[in-house]
């Protein structure tokens, strides 16, 4: 998994777009960028789009459910899984917990849908929450479905009440960084990949590029997207 790109459930157009961007996994959003009123629809829209259009690429396809914690989840799952995601990004992931509680919905989910036991792998932003950040060491040996680690800081700022994520300079402040080491490390001692979060400004490409190079000095085996644009940079810098 090298680039992994963010599409948004409810938009069709969208999806088109994303689904032919070349990226390596495809992650159907239902969580950030669907609103709350339109999960119903989006579902509906991402589990039609993915029938129909599986075949057509190349791109594994991961669906960012909403996180245990909203009661969303059982939801998104039984209108998703019929279509046979490759896997499951779950958002907030609290510890390795959460990774195992997943897992058993997904076992029933399976079963349900004749799908083979641990056919969706589980893919966690782990730093979400200050706790999240804490539990980082939990995930080696959860779950044979552990396909990697990801982090992102924009919910992490939100909760511990950062004006900024980074500093004048644009990079991540010291908290930040701490949260991408962990990830790196808690990837390695999981033996599973360690994923790169996103970088907000698509419009600057010099930037995202000494990002993406960065990443990949680091440690890290890919990088998440949030516009078709990035994706040949981020195959090009974890090839």
């Amino acid at each position: 998994m090298r680039s992994l790109l963010f599409v948004p459930g409810d938009s069709e157009r969208k999806l088109e777009r994303g689904f032919g961007a070349g990226a390596d996994v495809v992650i159907v959003d239902l969580e950030d960028s669907v609103a709350p009123h339109n999960k119903a629809l989006a579902r509906g829209v991402a589990a039609r789009f993915i029938l129909e259009r599986r075949a057509q690429t190349t791109s594994a396809i991961y669906v960012r459910v909403n996180d245990l914690a909203t009661g969303l989840t059982d939801n998104d799952l039984a209108a998703l899984v019929p279509a046979k995601p490759d896997g499951i990004m779950l958002p907030k992931s609290n510890g390795g917990q959460d990774v195992q509680h997943l897992s058993a919905k997904l076992r029933v989910r399976e079963a349900e849908n004749g799908l083979a036991d641990g056919a969706i792998k589980i893919l966690p932003i782990i730093t979400e929450t200050p706790a999240g950040v804490l539990a980082a060491a939990t995930y080696a040996g959860t779950s044979a479905r552990l396909a990697g680690l990801t982090w992102g800081a924009e919910d992490l700022s939100a909760a511990l009440g950062a004006r900024s994520a980074r500093d004048e300079r644009g990079r991540y402040t010291d908290v930040f960084r701490h949260a991408r080491t962990m990830t790196i490390l808690a990837a390695g001692a999981a033996e599973v990949a360690a994923i790169d979060t996103v970088f907000p400004n698509f419009r600057d490409m010099a930037g995202f590029a000494a990002e993406c190079a960065e990443a990949e000095r680091d440690g890290f085996t890919g990088k998440m997207a949030i516009h078709p644009d990035q994706v040949p940079v981020i195959n090009a810098a974890f090839t």
